[in-house]
């Protein structure tokens, strides 16, 4: 059901209180159907997206998961990472079942009324594990995103059984489940390259000590072309395994400062390339910079795992590639300071990155 409450678009207290504080979302505002977008959500022109630097006739790779015995399927992962930094994967394994019901568990949890997805924010939640919100850094932010979104940091199947919210964690966990074997078949290729033979217990939490899983609500937008669903930047995780749905929005960034959209293929999941894994290979590997555009015409819902190291983890360039003879282009830091610089500050494209660089 739609907010009864009246909210003035002039007034920025109202709307950060309807919006962060009361738990209403961006999917209150769009549900209200204002004539025109909050001026709180107008981004400035150059973080907008230019239609004329969209390019259609390109588009990431899509990878067919089922030959992946075949040599040349790893070399397909690799180069991918190499050029792109993003591909699509097909046959991964995934069932279809299991990605349609997270997907609906995401609209289940955002249809619950505000006060209830209120319990889950950060000043309410019982667990720093467990949070709702608005936006990205709300508080760092001069212009805000028009995204709703709830983060699940996995510690183990008993605290995700207690804590997380009833509508949707029976569906995420069963997701994260699913989808560990393609995280571990991508891993292992692109470990090889780069001189790991093995994926051991040390390299393990190394690569893949924790994970998150965000489900993502971008609800119709009164003036989509003034704002973003997500605004430009790169990934802090070593891998991100991204569901869609069909409704597209998602923008890569590709040669010569262009856009390249990431059109939904059903069945597939979109794999990036994160900033660690981008430190890990010593750039070899791209950690390429994203978008998501606001969308007048639709609901859009994503589901991003975020397989990331373990906080304690030092990250730098792996000792197999340095043993070679390269010199290390970033240096050794620990992970949960990278990730804590990440999220102090509003999205700024690859600048998070600057912090670990020699």
């Amino acid at each position: 059901m739609a907010p009864t409450m009246v909210v003035s678009a002039t007034n920025s207290w109202d709307i950060t209180d309807f919006v962060v504080n009361q738990g209403h979302g961006v999917k209150g505002l769009s549900e209200m159907k204002l004539p025109s977008l909050p001026k709180q959500f107008i981004q400035p022109p150059e973080e907008r997206i230019d239609a004329s630097k969209v390019v259609c006739e390109e588009c990431i790779p899509v990878i067919d998961m089922a030959g992946l015995d075949d040599p040349k399927v790893a070399e397909l992962i690799c180069d991918a990472a190499e050029k792109w930094g993003f591909f699509q994967v097909v046959n991964h394994g995934v069932p279809i079942g299991v990605l349609e019901d997270v997907k609906e568990a995401t609209h289940r949890f955002f249809a619950l009324p505000g006060e209830e997805k209120k319990k889950y924010s950060k000043e309410n939640s019982n667990s720093n594990s467990v949070r709702f919100g608005t936006s990205f850094t709300p508080q760092a932010e001069k212009s805000l995103e028009w995204k709703d979104y709830l983060s699940l940091f996995y510690v183990s199947e008993d605290e995700a059984s207690a804590l997380w919210p009833s509508v949707c964690k029976d569906q995420a966990l069963e997701y994260m489940k699913r989808s560990e074997l393609v995280i571990r078949q991508l891993l292992d290729a692109l470990m090889r390259r780069l001189n790991v033979k093995e994926i051991d217990e040390k390299k393990e939490s190394l690569l893949m000590g924790s994970m998150r899983i965000n489900l993502n609500y971008y609800p119709i937008c009164p003036n989509p072309e003034l704002t973003v669903g997500v605004g430009r930047h790169s990934d802090v995780s070593t891998l991100t395994v991204l569901l869609q749905d069909d409704i597209g929005g998602l923008y890569v960034k590709g040669v010569h400062d262009t856009w390249v959209h990431v059109p939904p293929i059903r069945g597939s999941l979109v794999i990036n390339i994160g900033d660690a894994l981008q430190i890990m290979s010593n750039g070899r590997y791209k950690s390429v910079e994203h978008r998501v555009i606001a969308n007048g015409s639709s609901n859009r819902v994503s589901v991003p795992i975020f397989v990331n190291p373990r906080p304690s983890e030092v990250i730098g360039p792996l000792p197999e590639l340095l043993e070679g003879g390269e010199e290390p282009l970033y240096k050794q830091v620990l992970y949960s300071d990278y990730v804590k610089h990440f999220f102090r500050k509003a999205h700024d494209g690859k600048n998070t990155v600057e912090f670990a660089k020699i």
